[in-house]
């Protein structure tokens, strides 16, 4: 045993050794406790982390996670999870041991979460409920893969809540000209909107372009990063995802007025981020053009629903679509299904036509 008692402070210092994972011998201790137990059960559930025992806490198992999976990350990812598991999981989990967690408790705290109101009484939304069940099995699947735990109780319970929130919205060309035309007495909001629809770029992108990313000459656009505002910091990421990375054809008028307007920034230099505005801006914008056209109310994100919906008005493929926004034309074609034309008419004629060769003409009309 390796605790001992601190009789000037009348408390218990706990001091234990270790071979690392490299093969090192270390030794680590800990003062302050009040009792010989607590820094005895200190001390047993420190050995059960560096064994990567699953004997050990849920909480105990977080720290081993975050270990593992923090640098291989982007920061604002890390964040987002980060948050969810100290706000939401650790507080109902965290005592119990990860091997003693099952499906009954899981249940439990699917529960909890489903029943939870805010002090507007708001529950939380679907598609948050199903991120907060998708993080808790992303840590018991780490736990199966790597150490050895029998079963992910939250895979055998199943998802909550559900992917999609609310319809998807979108401008049509008119109300979006409806919209630009009062933005005109703002530069920045104007030019920053005409970015995001006309491409149909994400909101973290259209904030981090610079002068670097415009090629006037052939009209094309490079996105190769996004902006975030994280713990007060400004942080510059890779897009999204791989396929994100793209270059995009911009129309004539658009290269024309990029053009004109980071002309109009004064010492701007090459990889100084053109729009300094932040996501608030953008949304305080919204609303105003919004209100003061009588356009409906959408979210920025939805200026990309536009775009798309634009293009498939223009009689664009999926496939080119999805190449413009940095998808995969599959996604394209199961998000925005309901706006393509639809050819099952003429795929019933033809089915028709080559079982009784007859066109669909020739059949008397029922009355």
């Amino acid at each position: 045993m390796a605790a001992y008692k601190e009789p000037q402070k009348n408390t218990w210092r706990v001091v234990y050794r270790y071979t690392n994972w490299k093969g090192e011998r270390k030794q680590t201790q800990k003062r302050g406790f009040q009792t010989k137990r607590e820094a005895l059960a200190w001390e047993h559930e420190q050995l059960q982390k560096v064994k990567a025992d699953l004997d050990m806490t849920f909480e105990s198992f977080v720290s081993v996670y975050t270990e593992d999976m923090q640098n291989r990350m982007k920061e604002n990812t890390w964040a987002t999870k980060e948050h969810i598991i100290r706000t939401k999981l650790v507080p109902f989990f965290g005592k119990r041991k990860m091997s003693e967690i099952q499906p009954k408790d899981i249940i439990t705290w699917q529960n909890t979460m489903i029943r939870y109101r805010n002090e507007h009484d708001k529950p939380y939304s679907p598609v948050y409920l199903k991120t907060l069940h998708n993080q808790l099995s992303c840590l018991f699947n780490h736990a199966v893969k790597y150490y050895g735990l029998s079963q992910n109780p939250a895979a055998k319970v199943g998802n909550m809540g559900k992917a999609k929130n609310r319809e998807m919205q979108f401008w049509t060309k008119d109300e979006y000209l409806k919209f630009a035309d009062a933005m005109m007495d703002k530069p920045m909001s104007y030019y920053a909107f005409e970015m995001l629809y006309w491409c149909g770029i994400r909101e973290g992108e259209l904030l981090a372009l610079t002068p670097t990313d415009f090629d006037f000459k052939k009209n094309m656009l490079s996105i190769t990063k996004s902006y975030q505002r994280l713990k007060g910091k400004d942080l510059i990421t890779t897009p999204k995802t791989p396929k994100s990375n793209r270059v995009i054809k911009m129309p004539q008028f658009l290269s024309d007025e990029m053009q004109d307007f980071i002309k109009t920034l004064y010492g701007i230099q090459p990889t100084d981020r053109i729009f300094t505005i932040t996501k608030y801006y953008l949304h305080h914008e919204m609303k105003r053009g919004a209100a003061t056209t009588g356009v409906k109310r959408i979210r920025i994100h939805d200026l990309r629903h536009s775009h798309v919906s634009l293009l498939i008005e223009m009689g664009f493929s999926a496939v080119a679509i999805a190449d413009r926004l940095g998808h995969e034309s599959i996604e394209i074609t199961y998000n925005y299904a309901h706006l393509f034309p639809s050819e099952q008419k003429e795929m019933a004629d033809k089915l028709d036509i080559e079982r009784t060769g007859r066109s669909a003409k020739d059949v008397p009309e029922k009355s």
